[in-house]
């Protein structure tokens, strides 16, 4: 086993199984890579090192701050918490919109990292009078050995714990994690197989399977669309969209429709217009969604929270700051309706 070349970083990985001529396959994601001695998937994190693969994503993460929880964006859950986030680099997606693109199509070995095995990031996270811990940033599929068990030890400890991710995960890892995890936002690109080949390098099925297992599982949940000019836009696709989240009970998940900026390889392409995020958000309130936001574009105040039944404003948003907050124990001050999330 080439045992020489691992680092401090490095731990046998999870979800493996080892193959004829020393190639391993990972069942990590739905890739199911199948990696020979010396390689790296896709997620450019997980080597054959002499025939058994091993995570490079351990106690390095590459990024961290404290964020808002509103920044996740999630808007049902604790609004006004600060929450310590962290990333390390690699993706299973090849998005051409990335806007973390340096640390997301990097490994590990490529970028300047902190030195942060789970006890000491629950430790710092502690420290830094945060309650919640966000894996984000990057994809924390890729990280998943380092994800969970930071999260094992913040449940311990008291903290929460989030997950922001493109969903693209197998049904046994994801359900191995789901006790440890409190929240998540899946970025839901599309409901276009041929689009999530084209810009992500990736299928559609997997995601909406893992958006089932978390609202099946109690995990509370919000998803976030954005709207890219030419790819995930269209009316029709906006309508599919919001007609699949109806008919599968996600009624009071909260969505996010999300402003596209030019990046990385879309760079001339313009950004969303103003009117096809206020027309998105009409359409998925039409469909039956109960709560519906504009991300990315503060002056048309579409981050704002009103009740569902008698439409009075419960939650104002300033950027990611809360300005008012009417919600009382979960509910509506003023008609008492209950409001998905977690107050």
């Amino acid at each position: 086993m080439k045992t020489a070349t691992l680092d401090k970083w490095s731990r046998l990985a999870l979800y493996q199984e080892v193959l004829v001529d020393g190639r391993v396959q990972c069942h990590l994601c739905p890739h199911n890579c199948v990696i020979a001695d010396g390689k790296t998937g896709i997620c450019r994190t997980r080597e054959n090192h002499g025939g058994h693969l091993y995570t490079r994503a351990y106690g390095n993460p590459c990024s961290l701050a404290v964020d808002p929880v509103e920044k996740k964006p999630l808007f049902h859950f604790y609004p006004g918490s600060r929450i310590f986030s962290l990333a390390t680099a690699g993706c299973n997606f090849r998005c051409l919109n990335c806007q973390n693109w340096q640390i997301s199509q990097a490994s590990p070995s490529q970028l300047d990292h902190y030195d942060l095995p789970p006890e000491k990031l629950v430790e710092e996270a502690i420290e830094r009078h945060t309650e919640m811990i966000a894996f984000t940033y990057t994809e924390p599929t890729v990280f998943f050995e380092y994800m969970l068990d930071t999260a094992k030890i913040a449940h311990q400890k008291g903290l929460k714990t989030v997950m922001i991710s493109n969903g693209y995960i197998n049904a046994c890892p994801m359900q191995e994690l789901i006790p440890y995890l409190d929240a998540a936002n899946i970025d839901l690109k599309c409901l276009d197989e041929e689009v999530y080949r084209k810009l992500d390098g990736a299928r559609l099925q997997p995601v909406l399977d893992t958006l089932n297992l978390l609202k099946e599982s109690g995990v509370w949940l919000e998803i976030t669309n954005l709207l890219i000019p030419g790819y995930t836009d269209g009316i029709d696709q906006i309508e599919k969209m919001c007609k699949w989240l109806v008919e599968n009970d996600f009624n009071d998940t909260p969505l996010h429709f999300s402003r596209f900026f030019p990046n990385y390889k879309l760079p001339d392409l313009a950004p969303t217009e103003e009117y096809r995020l206020i027309e998105a958000k009409a359409i998925a309130e039409r469909a039956g969604l109960k709560h519906v936001y504009i991300g990315n574009m503060p002056e048309v105040h579409g981050e704002n929270t009103y009740c569902p039944s008698c439409r009075k404003l419960l939650v104002e948003r300033l950027g990611y700051f809360i300005s008012l907050n009417k919600m009382e124990a979960g509910k509506c001050s003023y008609c008492n309706e209950k409001i998905a999330g977690r107050w």
